[in-house]
């Protein structure tokens, strides 16, 4: 995929089906493998907060599901004003498939963020942590 278009597209879509009744945040994600596939997710909200799952961990659990871990792109889309970042557990949970993936975040406005994941998140935890 030589641009992103498809992928934003598609993460844009899914803040559509989001549930979140209590941010009122509606997240996105579309993931690119590396065969070309696309895996999607939303933010499934909880009234016991922490058992909120984000829309990159959705996604990467429906990419495992299907067989595919090696991911070298993810999209996150929200209906914010400003584009909207991985958080600290997403982060973590996408390193362990690709710690240099490339991050592209975009708002409702269409603006759009790139970042490796690698800049965004430089000292993860990996298999090799402490090696």
């Amino acid at each position: 995929m030589e641009n992103y278009n498809e992928l934003l597209k598609k993460a844009k879509e899914m803040t559509e089906k989001a549930y979140a009744p209590y941010s009122n945040i509606h997240v996105g994600c579309a993931l690119l493998s590396k065969k070309g596939k696309i895996y999607l997710g939303v933010n499934v909200e909880n009234s016991s907060y922490g058992l909120t799952i984000c829309a990159e961990r959705n996604a990467i659990g429906a990419a495992v599901s299907a067989g595919d871990r090696d991911i070298i792109a993810a999209a996150v889309v929200s209906k914010e004003i400003e584009p909207i970042m991985p958080c600290g557990a997403c982060r973590q949970v996408l390193s362990e498939f690709n710690p240099e993936m490339l991050i592209i975040s975009m708002d409702k406005n269409g603006n759009t963020v790139m970042n490796s994941l690698l800049d965004l998140f430089p000292a993860g935890f990996s298999l090799h942590h402490g090696d």
